[in-house]
């Protein structure tokens, strides 16, 4: 018995302190976490962070500060924990390399929370295609078209290319380019693009509105016309523009070309 009670005793004096040192550490450790897990939640309460974003961030520093944190303490005990690490790291590597893929998309989610290229409800283009954003998930970003089709793209080809967002700017600058035919009145035909201008209440007057001759084409006098509007209004002040000028045009005298194809039969 009292050789036990000698292990026993040897065994706290060689382990008591190391010991107590480590509870004390992970005692403190914690209360840090805690204390960092409340500044990160400020700062990006803050910074308006995006509601799903800041709980994946929190909960992701939490996990690799505990883990640092519970490293440390076994260590202080004196369990050796390099072959540990060794083992984490390349059961970590070779995870890492067969979700490669799936990684870059991960990051690219987080780059795009962070930074906000765009915003749920913008209109972008990307890949090819154009749509309203519906979702923004952690490895891709879900688009609503036009004709209300569903694209899934990949946020690691969001991040990595060229992306354009219709809805970052209030304003909208709408381009036309309507031709006349060779021998017809340019400046009537500006004359009726102002009237139409001035007549939409949706065209803004500041900036202001700028007419052309931009080509003499094969077959027409083209005129250049620049607009400024909302951009809610984009769509529906250029259909309407196009038919205003059809009909006025017409009215005005002055023709709109086409292509045309003249046909000579000789007879032998």
């Amino acid at each position: 018995m009292e050789e036990y009670l000698d292990k026993v005793i040897e065994l706290l004096v060689l382990y008591g302190p190391k010991l107590i040192g480590a509870i004390f550490v992970l005692i403190i450790g914690l209360i840090v976490i805690k204390l960092i897990k409340k500044g990160v939640a400020k700062i990006f309460a803050k910074k308006e962070f995006d509601q799903s974003l800041q709980s994946f961030l929190k909960s992701m520093i939490g996990i690799v500060l505990q883990a640092l944190l519970w490293i440390s303490v076994l260590g202080m005990v004196g369990i050796q924990m390099t072959s540990f690490i060794a083992i984490l790291g390349a059961a970590g590597l070779a995870i890492g390399m067969a979700l490669t893929g799936t990684l870059q998309n991960f990051a690219g989610g987080v780059m795009i929370l962070l930074f906000k290229p765009f915003k749920v409800g913008d209109v972008i283009e990307a890949q090819g295609v154009v749509g309203a954003v519906k979702q923004i998930q952690i490895f891709n970003t879900i688009l609503n078209t036009p004709d209300n089709k569903t694209i899934i793209i990949p946020n690691a080809q969001l991040s990595n290319t060229l992306m354009t967002n219709y809805s970052t700017e209030p304003q909208r600058r709408v381009d036309w380019t309507f031709g006349i035919g060779y021998g017809d009145n340019v400046d009537k035909a500006q004359e009726v693009l102002n009237n139409l201008i001035s007549q939409d209440q949706r065209i803004l007057k500041n900036p202001e509105h700028f007419i052309a001759v931009s080509a003499l084409a094969d077959s027409s006098v083209n005129l250049v016309v620049r607009a400024w509007v909302s951009g809610a209004d984009y769509w529906g002040v250029f259909f309407d523009m196009n038919k205003k000028v059809y009909e006025e045009f017409s009215k005005a005298g002055l023709n709109i070309p086409f292509p045309q194809m003249d046909v000579h039969v000789h007879n032998k």
